[in-house]
Formats: C-alpha cells, sequence, structure tokens
C-alpha cells in the first residue's frame, strides 16, 4: 500500500533556486532527504505530506501529528526504517 506520510521539515540541504530543493525530513525520529520541488513555500518546521520521496502538499502540525499518530496504530511505520524488521 502506498501512503503518504506527514513529517516536519528539518533542514534544507540543497537548493539549485527557489523552486527545484531538497530537504530533511523527520518522520517521528526517521530522517529521510525529500524533494521539495512540489511545495516551494515549505519552509524548515513546516509539516509535508510526502509519497515516494517528494513532499505532495504543505500540511497543519495538527493534521499532520493525527495522521502520523493513524499511520503508526496501523504498523505502516516499520516500512520507513529498515532497522525495525
Amino acid at each position: 500500500m502506498c501512503l503518504a506520510i506527514p513529517g516536519k521539515i528539518t533542514a534544507i540541504t540543497a537548493q539549485l533556486d527557489e523552486t527545484f530543493r531538497v530537504g530533511k525530513v523527520s518522520f517521528g525520529g526517521i530522517h529521510k532527504e525529500v524533494n521539495l520541488s512540489m511545495v516551494p513555500q515549505a519552509q524548515i518546521g513546516d509539516y509535508v505530506l510526502v509519497h515516494v520521496g517528494v513532499a505532495i502538499s504543505v500540511v497543519d502540525e495538527e493534521e499532520a501529528k493525527k495522521t502520523f499518530e493513524y499511520i503508526q496504530q496501523i504498523g505502516e511505520l516499520a516500512e520507513l526504517n529498515p532497522n525495525d524488521r
């Protein structure tokens, strides 16, 4: 199953211009590099929905935390961290 997972942008790690950026996103302590090109307005501290390594939208913190809790409950987060297997 493919899901968009909410995470918090903790750093912008590469930036070609205002649109083409890569950032580090935290998913409950698991950090991944994410393409931020589809959310040029996103800044450090913002929550984004990430699907297959690309942030597809900015979401508010409350919505992100609620969605993240649901995903944790159904056990889908194990796929993000291969060390948990």
